[in-house]
């Protein structure tokens, strides 16, 4: 193998040439060009950009993939180059599960057909978040990818040349200003009467040296001067592009909260249907006890606890809304309780009656409950003693 010792020894010359530039800087024992401030915030604006997108990507990754021993799975393939192996959702393996539990316990039972259909609806699930995930991985995760493994590659590498370059040109400052500082004291030629001739020509010989080094220095100068400004413009002109990336990373947001939302849609659409499916058949299997609604006016809202719900709920209708209109308003001492129908509910929060029409609840306490037709699904006519009044339904829980 042939080595090109006169361009090995000037590399090694130019790095130990910037180790010692950069070893000066951090002890303060040299100057350092500055870069404008508009550089400067570009530079911070990509740091910025490069770190975020980092943090979304792994954030977004857990969010698709909770496994962590899946992720490092995946992630290993993609470095091999291998496709991916098609792993079946949460949702669909809980799904084969209660299929299998009803083929063995008795399809036909009550409990069966039950599992059969929370089967069905799970499988759905898993279908619509497999669909989710490989939508959102191409449309929203592989740009972020691409931009931290191409572009960020990109003006990281040219960063790292300008930072070369600026560290030449510091150098050659340096050696130009030590050139200027020996060229002024050679030149300042002893007195020819006091000192003998022999130091004069020494002296005036030195100074053409330092002349011509100054001269040099000069040059080189000049030339580390244009790779900066040249470098630093290709540099400037790939920060710029940052721009660019944000408003494409903005589109691919957009198609993920798409993506999202049509995802949580189909669930939604799901889990309605099989909760029509199974209020319908908690009536044929549990005749006479009370069976909410089994479609809500719209999606929940938010995730509170039973006890800021209880907390914030509004009061419950007077008497004379549980009555049809045009009829004279309901008298609880009147309705007597159905034969069949009857609960007892357990009273998970202490309860104060807006009015007479309304019985009033302590915490743990037992009541008997049922339901008369053309009563709010929310409400319930409760009865303790000789005692009887509407209580929401929110603030009971039905034992059998």
């Amino acid at each position: 193998m042939d080595f090109n010792m006169k361009k090995l020894a000037s590399d090694a010359g130019i790095f130990f040439t910037r180790a010692v530039q950069f070893t000066e800087e951090k002890f303060g024992q040299a100057e350092k060009t500055e870069l404008d401030a508009q550089f400067e915030n570009l530079l911070a604006r990509a740091d910025s950009t490069k770190n975020w997108t980092e943090k979304i990507l792994r954030q977004t990754e857990v969010l698709l993939q909770p496994n962590p021993s899946a992720r490092v799975e995946e992630f290993l393939y993609e470095k091999l180059d291998r496709k991916v192996p098609s792993r079946v959702t949460n949702g669909e393996l809980l799904a084969q599960y209660m299929a299998e539990a009803a083929s063995e316990l008795g399809p036909t039972t009550p409990y069966g057909k039950t599992l059969i259909k929370v089967a069905e609806a799970e499988k759905r699930l898993g279908a619509a978040e497999r669909d989710f995930i490989h939508t959102a991985s191409i449309n929203f995760l592989t740009p972020l990818r691409t931009f931290l493994e191409g572009d960020w590659k990109t003006i990281s590498k040219e960063r790292r040349l300008l930072h070369n370059r600026r560290l030449d040109l510091d150098a050659c400052k340096a050696r130009l200003k030590k050139a200027k500082a020996a060229e002024a004291k050679a030149t300042t030629v002893p007195d020819f009467q006091e000192t003998r001739p022999r130091n004069y020509i020494l002296s005036a010989s030195a100074s053409a040296l330092w002349t011509d080094e100054v001269d040099k220095a000069e040059q080189e100068l000049r030339v580390a001067q244009t790779e900066f400004d040249r470098q630093a413009e290709v540099t400037r002109l790939l920060l710029e592009g940052i721009s660019s990336t944000h408003v494409n990373h903005l589109r691919c947001l957009h198609e993920f909260v798409e993506s999202q939302t049509t995802y949580y849609a189909q669930c939604y659409r799901h889990m309605l249907d099989l909760q029509k499916q199974l209020g319908s058949s908690q009536g044929a299997i549990f005749p006479g006890t009370f069976v909410g609604t089994t479609e809500p006016a719209s999606p929940p809202l938010s995730s509170t606890s039973p006890t800021t719900a209880a907390a914030t709920m509004p009061g419950g209708p007077s008497v004379a809304s549980l009555a049809p209109p045009g009829e004279a308003a309901l008298c609880l001492e009147e309705v007597a309780p159905p034969a069949s129908g009857t609960r007892k509910a357990r009273v998970l929060y202490d309860y104060e009656a807006a009015d007479s029409s309304e019985l009033a609840l302590l915490a743990d306490e037992l009541i008997t409950v049922y339901s008369l037709p053309g009563m709010d699904p929310d409400w319930l006519i409760g009865e303790r003693g000789n005692k009887k009044g509407k209580v929401p339904v929110t603030y009971l829980e039905l034992l059998s």
